[in-house]
């Protein structure tokens, strides 16, 4: 049984970090991009950006249909099966539908954009920049499409590289365009992006199974179902980029374009960043907890697990975050954006109500309820808006940290809560005294962050950083074979 125990936390601490170790090398280079943006464009051309990206992501989350994460199920199912012939027909399929919801993005932009201009500017006519942001929702589409067909194959390797050569790809390109052409060039790289993006995909994609198309009507119908475990998914997700557009719209308004690049810092540097950790759920852990969905003590077991590992692996990273964000906001940026230091260490604290949640929110879509998952995430979604809205009008690009934490923390109550009435959801003792411990070593490290300046905050920070490290790994290596396996690795 021990022996199990062990081999289950081994599994969820190797995918966590592998998943999160390709998400870790996107970002990193990403940091050279976002960088060269701070220079060249400044907090008004980050802030333009984030606009126009806020609009991408929703237009795409809103016609997607859920490819990229409906399809990975029924594709991985008869991948496992060896049955050759069904997966080159459901791959077919899912091509298909994939150019359904390409010509529906791209219609969604164009019919959307007078409406998208009047709503997040008060100056200016940004019409064609989001008609012509239809492009790359249109080709995320086929990208997503793509990329289930990679998943489902297991092609983690490919996955791994595509990302890569994305990455390094969009610095060269993206770059130079920002130096010539300023803000005009915020658009136009965009859609390049989401161009190489497609190209690279689709070049490791099809040596698998070569391009077929069929838009007859039993080709169509066979996609339906596949198309249905995404819907809640989708619609959740394009709750969630819409909020973020509100979000954005409302400080451009209210603040400026400045504002918006300044809260688009924080957020990328606290709530994207981390989520490193949590890139393992979707690939990894969902399909674990779905093949135990309807065993109670299975899933509580299943979730725990993830927790444990989750939350000690990100608690030292998050403590560092918040330490060096001084150190680490003019380096990636520039010294126009000090003024978020604030804003972004605050944030943080939610990200440890954040790993305390989303373990336990897949519950909700493993059972199927996709009318639950919709109403939960919507209504943190609701709460995100407004405590952002009153923190920024109150408090300016603090105030609207402090209205992440309030809408994290009121996240984490409700998913909780739900699940434990719903689903008969336990969480551990040990699960809750380690959250305790880091919870609290990381309010210490903010209340430093605060009061404290010069040596003496740099001396408490990396004591306090010390500690929390070495309780992680302090409880990783009482449940794995950690230890072992980096001495095979490395010794």
């Amino acid at each position: 049984m021990k022996e199990q125990q062990e081999k289950s936390y081994s599994h969820i601490l190797k995918y966590t970090g592998i998943f999160g170790g390709v998400q870790g090398i996107g970002i990193l280079i990403s940091l050279v991009r976002n960088k060269a943006m701070a220079l060249i464009l400044g907090a008004g051309g980050m802030g333009f950006n984030a606009l126009l990206m806020s609009v991408q992501n929703f237009a795409s989350q809103c016609t997607n249909l859920g490819i990229s994460f409906g399809a990975v199920p029924r594709l991985s199912e008869l991948y496992e099966q060896g049955d050759k012939d069904r997966l080159t027909y459901n791959i077919k399929v899912i091509r298909t539908w994939s150019v359904i919801a390409a010509l529906l993005g791209f219609v969604f932009c164009v019919v959307v954009s007078p409406l998208m201009n009047d709503w997040s500017f008060d100056w200016g006519d940004h019409t064609l920049h989001y008609a012509f942001l239809g492009f790359a929702v249109a080709m995320a589409a086929v990208t997503g499409g793509e990329t289930a067909v990679l998943k489902a194959q297991r092609q983690l390797g490919a996955l791994a590289k595509i990302q890569l050569i994305t990455s390094v790809l969009g610095v060269l390109l993206s770059v130079p365009i920002y130096y010539f052409f300023g803000h005009r060039g915020v658009a136009p790289a965009i859609v390049l992006l989401a161009f190489v993006a497609m190209l690279v995909t689709i070049a490791y994609s099809y040596r698998l199974q070569r391009l077929q198309l069929s838009f007859q009507r039993d080709c169509l119908k066979a996609g339906f179902d596949m198309l249905k475990l995404g819907v809640a998914f989708v619609l959740a997700a394009a709750v969630g980029s819409g909020a973020e557009m509100f979000i954005r719209s409302y400080l451009n308004i209210e603040g400026g374009l400045g504002d918006v690049g300044l809260y688009n810092a924080g957020y990328m540097i606290t709530i994207t960043y981390a989520g490193m950790v949590f890139s393992a759920m979707e690939t990894d852990y969902f399909p674990r907890l779905s093949g135990v969905a309807n065993d109670v003590k299975a899933t509580n077991d299943t979730v725990n697990k993830q927790m444990e590992v989750s939350l000690l692996l990100l608690s030292p990273m998050l403590m560092a975050l918040m330490v060096l964000l001084p150190v680490l906001i003019p380096i990636m940026f520039s010294y126009e954006f000090l003024s978020v230091i604030a804003m972004a260490q605050v944030a943080v604290l939610a990200m440890y109500f954040k790993v305390m949640t989303l373990p336990v929110a897949y519950i909700t879509l493993a059972r199927r309820r996709s009318l639950a998952y919709l109403i939960l995430e919507s209504s943190y979604f609701v709460v995100l808006v407004f405590s952002v809205a009153i923190g920024f009008h109150y408090a300016d690009v603090y105030g609207a940290g402090l209205g992440i934490v309030v809408a994290h923390v009121f996240d984490y109550l409700m998913i909780n809560f739900f699940a434990y009435f719903r689903y008969d959801y336990r969480c551990t003792w040990s699960l809750m005294g380690y959250a305790v411990v880091q919870l609290t070593i990381a309010c210490v490290a903010y209340w430093v962050t605060c009061n404290a300046d010069g040596m003496v905050y740099w001396m408490i920070e990396a004591a306090l950083t010390l500690v929390s490290t070495a309780y992680s790994i302090t409880i990783l290596y009482q449940k794995t074979r950690l230890w072992e396996a980096l001495k095979r690795k490395f010794i």
